[in-house]
């Protein structure tokens, strides 16, 4: 078993090895940034600083819920970021099913009770960010 965080995100269920999660912030305010990647829903703060909130499903090639009830706050190879997801994420013990998995920042499948979670590797996920035409 593999003890992970659950993140809705719309219909989809992803998850976190706990040490990747910081903090969940509940009702994050937005900042939007003109001419920002469909990726970059802007900025907010979190405890005085300011971060980006980013869009998981877009991160991930999937439709973005218009609602970002919650964020979770990750550590990116530039500094902490908030990934937005659609309800309050919740603790799990996973069961390995396949891996590794074809999208990119993920690393594989995983049974949470009758639900299928896809792990997310947040470094992974965000690099695109940070490469030329990445975003």
């Amino acid at each position: 078993m593999t003890r992970a965080i659950l993140l809705p995100v719309g219909r989809n269920w992803f998850a976190l090895p706990p040490v990747a999660l910081r903090e969940v912030v509940a009702g994050p305010e937005v900042t939007e940034v003109p001419a920002a990647p469909a990726t970059v829903r802007g900025l907010c703060n979190v405890r005085g600083q300011i971060i980006p909130l980013l869009d998981t499903g877009a991160l991930l090639g999937l439709d973005s819920p218009p609602d970002c009830p919650f964020a979770v706050v990750v550590q990116t190879a530039h500094g902490p970021a908030a990934l937005t997801v659609t309800a309050m994420p919740e603790p799990a013990e996973l069961t390995w099913l396949v891996g590794p998995t074809r999208a990119r920042g993920t690393v594989g499948a995983y049974a949470a009770g009758e639900r299928i979670a896809v792990m997310l590797d947040p470094l992974a996920l965000t690099a695109q960010l940070h490469r030329p035409g990445g975003g």
